[in-house]
């Protein structure tokens, strides 16, 4: 079928397009795992152009887990390949009786029978179809056994990427599906290739001179551009201050010296065996892994402290578990977290050693124990298969108060930190991806110390929409918001969260690294070159104003799409313990405000005089049918 032109104008691509397909063609009483929930891998708008960075596969569904809207991202190679294949996305409806694969070669399409894959692990699969196809050059996304046995955090593996949140693996497996390979030789056309170059050439520039200019006062992997480099950097102090995950639930500010950070440059320096990049970037974000004993696997950017900040153990452990745990195809965020809360409930005696027979007594023993069981979902792993949340309800007997880090059902990253910050609450509270590094960027996390820094950090920063934000910046003390009661705490807030989201979800529809324009500080990519990228490579007309807007669409109908799905106001809150101070007053009018400005109402659901603003009456329409929103609303 061919990509509808008015819907790319309206959504753009990736993230966008793939919300109005599900919007169109999935029921919002669609169950996960049912055989009219689709499956959607799509590149983004730019994807397999010179633009660099632009290598985005955007995975989209209903999840098991939180029964709402999942997209997942991942880089590597297999968008640019769908691409070079003559494709924009790939959709995939119904179940498969036996386990398959998927072979793209261009104009021909096969199913392919994948018995002999079953049980293996994501990354064996990837390898023994490139054998089997005789096609060293095919780019293979694959599930492992947790995929296979619909755990609901299963992840989709690519190699040196993932698409890893909101059980998209699960889909996946429930659908039969092992693996989706690809290889295309075609080219791609674009409508001002000059025009892109050059454009391409100057982002090149500005990335190079940014790696000369790293942003000082900030923490290691926020002075330079792409996704966090954990792989290439080892100063952790940050991180093992405030990550607290589970059985370590405690301040490790006495943990990190300048031993540890010795034992762990040597630790992963070791196996490190080269840092690697995606598709058309010059940014070495992930790395190459080879643990003796083990076989080799790709770490990605933001997963090498997962598990062993989780077990509160070494780097060598994290390492060994992360490649085993690559192999099954679980969610490096969610996997660590449920462990942990398996020990916090066993060490609480709320399981029992009958619920666990066997499982060691060191702690990385027990990790190692309770990933064998979830993947298989045997035993108590069957229970903690389903995630966090429908775990502890159906545990019981005060699990529930061990719940310490989801949101609408899924675990997010566990930050645990002092005063309430304005600004994450927002972003934890109503973000629709459920994942905080999807949504934060931009805009420094802690003001500078001096007033000098502040003004020194504004004087190039072309990259805000609007001079307001330099204001925010300059008048935002050390001491914070709270301290400066002239400080528009609540407007700025919201302003900041909104230029955020739109960057994230202009980079979600464009198949943008967020590592080159909506993560880092000051990135190549923003919302004044963007309109010159797409118009360059499309040869669509459009402005700051109109990707703004579309941007705001594509936000809009996915807060729509959950809204459908029974999302209101009362959802929208993040852990009661994420930190140690709140304010619940300042909170509700946080949200009241933040509601206001996307166009909301109290409730949280998109008034229809918004969906009329942004093109969006069929929504509007859907909703007063069914009685969510009234007529005069709006």
């Amino acid at each position: 079928m061919e990509t509808d032109p008015k819907l790319t104008e309206l959504h753009l691509g990736g993230l966008g397009t793939n919300a109005r397909i599900l919007w169109d063609r999935v029921p919002p009483e669609t169950e996960a795992f049912s055989e009219d929930n689709l499956l959607i891998f799509s590149t983004g708008l730019l994807v397999g152009t010179a633009a660099p960075g632009s290598n985005r596969t955007v995975v989209t569904t209903y999840s098991p887990q939180t029964k709402l809207m999942a997209y997942s991202m991942m880089g590597g190679f297999w968008a640019p390949e769908l691409k070079h294949a003559g494709y924009d996305r790939v959709i995939i409806r119904g179940k498969s009786p036996d386990l398959i694969y998927l072979w793209i070669h261009n104009d021909k399409v096969e199913i392919r029978d994948a018995s002999h894959l079953h049980g293996k692990g994501a990354i064996e699969t990837e390898e023994c179809i490139r054998q089997e196809l005789e096609e060293p050059y095919a780019q293979v996304a694959a599930i492992g056994l947790a995929g296979e046995n619909k755990v609901f955090f299963a992840s989709i593996e690519h190699g040196r990427s993932s698409a890893s949140r909101l059980g998209v693996g699960a889909v996946m497996g429930d659908k039969g599906l092992k693996a989706i390979a690809v290889r295309g030789t075609k080219d791609i056309n674009v409508a001002r290739p000059d025009e892109l170059m050059n454009l391409s050439e100057e982002v090149m520039g500005y990335i190079q001179d940014r790696e000369d200019k790293p942003v000082p006062g900030v923490m290691p992997i926020l002075a330079g551009l792409g996704s966090p480099q954990e792989m290439k950097l080892v100063d952790e102090e940050w991180h093992t201050q405030n990550f607290m995950w589970g059985n370590s639930r405690k301040r490790l500010k006495d943990y990190w010296n300048q031993e540890v950070e010795e034992k762990w440059r040597e630790t992963q320096e070791g196996v490190r065996t080269r840092l690697i990049s995606c598709y058309n970037c010059p940014m070495r974000c992930g790395a190459t892994i080879s643990v003796p004993g083990l076989s080799t696997y790709m770490m990605k950017c933001f997963s090498k402290l997962t598990y062993t900040m989780a077990a509160y153990s070494d780097l060598d452990f994290g390492f060994k578990i992360a490649q085993r745990a690559t192999e099954y195809g679980v969610d490096g965020f969610t996997a660590p977290q449920v462990m942990a809360f398996a020990l916090e409930l066993y060490e609480a005696g709320i399981l029992t050693d009958e619920d666990v027979p066997g499982m060691p007594s060191d702690s990385e023993g027990r990790f190692f124990w309770l990933l064998e069981r979830i993947v298989r979902r045997e035993g108590i792993g069957d229970v903690l298969a389903d995630g966090v949340y429908w775990a502890a309800q159906r545990i019981g007997k005060g699990a529930e108060e061990y719940d310490h880090n989801t949101i609408k059902k899924h675990e997010q990253m566990p930050i645990k930190l002092g005063m309430l910050n304005p600004v994450y609450y927002l972003m934890y509270a109503t973000g629709e991806k459920l994942n905080i590094t999807q949504i934060e960027g931009q805009f420094p996390q802690a003001p500078f110390p001096t007033v000098e820094e502040r003004e020194a950090f504004v004087k190039d920063w072309i990259h805000v929409p609007d001079e307001k934000f330099k204001d925010y910046l300059l008048k935002w003390e050390p001491r914070g918001e709270f301290s400066n009661p002239h400080y528009p705490t609540v407007e700025a807030s919201c302003d900041i969260v909104d230029w955020q989201e739109m960057m994230h979800y202009i980079d979600d529809a464009l198949g943008i690294c967020a590592g080159l324009s909506s993560f880092p500080l000051k990135p190549p990519y923003h919302i004044h070159n963007f309109p010159a990228f797409i118009s360059a490579a499309t040869g669509i007309d459009i402005d700051e104003a109109g990707l703004w807007k579309a941007a705001t669409r594509n936000r809009t109908l996915l807060r729509a799409i959950n809204v459908r799905r029974g999302v209101r106001r009362e959802d929208d809150k993040p852990p009661e313990n994420h930190w140690k101070r709140r304010f619940p007053e300042l909170e509700a009018q946080l949200l009241d405000a933040y509601y206001e400005k996307k166009g909301w109402n109290d409730q949280g659901i998109p008034t229809k005089a918004t969906l009329h603003e942004l093109d969006m009456d069929f929504v509007g329409e859907d909703l007063e049918q069914r009685g969510i929103i009234s007529d005069g609303q709006g």
